[in-house]
């Protein structure tokens, strides 16, 4: 046993002592120690569930031979962040917790552990310490919340949080008032659980599965539903049979099939583009070579699935047609998944046989019957992305865009002019120095996104950015622009009434302006002390998944900080 090297022997008497004051005995002390590490935050409903169910958890380690240690890391809430300086924590916090477990099981020499999720950078962060660390892992997502309902509407509509967004621009142009926007608020989350559509949470949630690292419709089950205590209990139990086998481990499980089908699985579900940046991170930390190219591939898998935002079904009602395994199931007929190991120590097509899957369900469909030909998203390269971008397909049926660049250096501005009624159908909004090292942190623009769909012009307004968007946005979206504008990238040189030209059929997104003869706007860092300093100075492009940590692949010496991002002493800091 790995925790072996802190307890065995006289040398290690002193740590036995502290062990024992926290009422350990030498049975407990013997057995192997399993972490159990959640998100856990009463700041939001997405986390909300975590902590009752770690003691679901510890009692299935237990019941079956260990000895469970709990630990807490971090969780940044995006859609309270959202729209505000505290959404440049959001990125940057997947890496501080990926680190903390990181730490918290090598300094501990845990033998084990089961990390529970929630909300959107804390999965992917699990899944990235887990290949850190490769000791037997399970994750268990936390799960969704249930839709509201809003009693003024009468189209009985299931509301998400996405919702309450959009009503901010309907709401600023007086497309409904004060009192209406207050009960759209008021009842579009119901209790605890992660943001109900396939937005950025469900759609790693999935991604999970499919890469096996959280067992087949765990992370379907709702946050509030009956069955999930039962399954973080068979969570528990499960790793302590994965230590018993000797595995598998997750660089067993992670590999370029898994991730494929991952990809796939998103593309099928028009799901967040996060999942790109996510993925690129998972890979590199689990040392697989794994580039933008890879999602181009499986972009080519059609939509199937009916969900928010751009369908009509959120997490939870696909969770009672059948869940995850609906996807599966039609991707493993086509023919467009491989079989990969997974959590259970069983393959995905034999779990995958094993599911319920309830007739008469209307929220995924066949391969060769489509909602879409084409997946939810496309990358793209050209004069403004010569690095590459991920174009965002869902709730809208173009694959070209052309008109006037509007050129707003931060998101702030961006969301004033749409506020005011400045932004015309026709424009290509560009929102630019909100990439990784710009923000810093890559902030979602969400509150932009939506104040447009809120307006009226979700369909004929284009949006390009270094930053992200919320896995809760639709429309003509173009983001993760690399290299981005505080390194530089030809987006820095762009200037309002460029005309922009985006064109998902050949890949392309350019701009009728001789960049190369301008010089790039010039880029302030807006951080220049503690955490987001240090990330800014630290992490890498967007294209390259935005990783802080070295992984297996990368080269031994340390990564050159650009001189561009150094602050300068001499200026005043500048605060969130």
């Amino acid at each position: 046993m790995r925790s072996n090297a802190i307890k065995q022997g006289p040398a290690h008497a002193p740590a036995r002592a502290m062990l024992r004051a926290t009422g350990r005995d030498d049975e407990a002390i013997a057995r192997p120690f399993v972490g159990v590490i959640h998100t856990w935050t009463d700041v939001s409903p997405c986390n909300l569930t975590l902590r009752d169910l770690a003691a679901d958890v510890r009692a299935g380690i237990e019941d079956n031979g260990g000895t469970a240690v709990e630990f807490n890391t971090i969780a940044i809430t995006d859609g309270i962040a959202m729209g505000t300086d505290g959404m440049r924590a959001s990125l940057a916090s997947r890496e501080t917790i990926a680190d903390s477990i990181e730490l918290a099981v090598t300094g501990h020499s845990l033998d084990a552990m089961v990390l529970l999720v929630g909300c959107d950078k804390t999965i992917p962060a699990a899944a990235m310490a887990a290949a850190r660390l490769d000791v037997p892992t399970v994750i268990l997502y936390g799960g969704t919340i249930m839709p509201g309902k809003c009693p003024s509407r009468s189209d009985d509509k299931p509301l998400t949080v996405q919702d309450v967004f959009e009503a901010v621009g309907a709401h600023a142009a007086g497309r409904i008032d004060d009192a209406e926007l207050h009960r759209v608020e008021s009842h579009a989350c119901p209790g605890a659980g992660a943001c109900g559509g396939q937005f950025t949470a469900n759609t790693m949630a999935m991604v999970l599965t499919f890469l096996g690292l959280s067992p087949l419709q765990f992370n379907d089950i709702p946050a509030v539903h009956a069955d999930k205590p039962a399954a973080a209990r068979r969570c528990g139990a499960l790793v302590m049979q994965q230590l018993r086998n000797s595995g598998p481990t997750p660089r067993t499980l992670l590999s370029p099939a898994a991730l494929r089908n991952a990809a796939r699985a998103v593309s099928a579900t028009a799901g967040s583009t996060n999942a790109a940046l996510h993925l690129l991170a998972i890979a590199h930390e689990a040392g697989i070579a794994f580039d933008l190219e890879e999602f181009e591939a499986a972009a080519s898998t059609p939509v199937i699935a009916d969900l928010k935002p751009g369908g009509r079904y959120t997490a939870a009602e696909m969770f009672e047609q059948g869940g995850t395994a609906l996807v599966a199931r039609e991707l493993r007929t086509a023919g467009l998944i491989e079989d990969v190991p997974t959590v259970t120590g069983r393959g995905f097509f034999a779990e995958l046989d094993e599911a319920a899957v309830p007739a008469g369900q209307d929220v995924v469909r066949p391969v060769d019957d489509p909602i879409k030909p084409r997946g939810g998203y496309s990358i793209l390269y050209g004069d403004l992305a010569p690095e590459g971008c991920i174009v965002k397909l869902a709730g809208h049926g173009r694959d070209r865009f052309e008109g006037p660049a509007r050129v707003f250096d931060s998101e702030e501005a961006a969301f004033a002019a749409v506020q005011a009624r400045d932004i015309r159908a026709g424009d290509v909004v560009v929102i630019r120095f909100e990439g990784p090292t710009g923000g810093p942190g890559m902030r979602e623009m969400l509150a932009v996104t939506a104040a447009l769909v809120g307006q009226g012009l979700g369909n004929d307004v284009a949006l390009i950015t270094d930053g992200r968007f919320s896995g809760a946005t639709h429309g003509f979206m173009v983001g993760h622009i690399a290299p981005e504008a505080a390194h530089g990238g030809p987006i820095a040189c762009l200037r309002d009434g460029d005309t922009v030209r985006i064109d998902v059929t050949t890949r392309r997104i350019d701009v009728d302006a001789d960049l190369a003869a301008r010089a790039p706007a010039r880029f302030q860092p807006r951080i220049r002390t503690g955490a987001l300093a240090k990330y800014a100075r630290i992490v890498s492009s967007a294209s390259k998944g935005a990783v802080t940590a070295p992984g297996p692949l990368d080269a031994t010496s340390p990564r050159e900080i650009p001189a561009s991002i150094v602050p300068a002493t001499t200026h005043e800091p500048i605060l969130v």
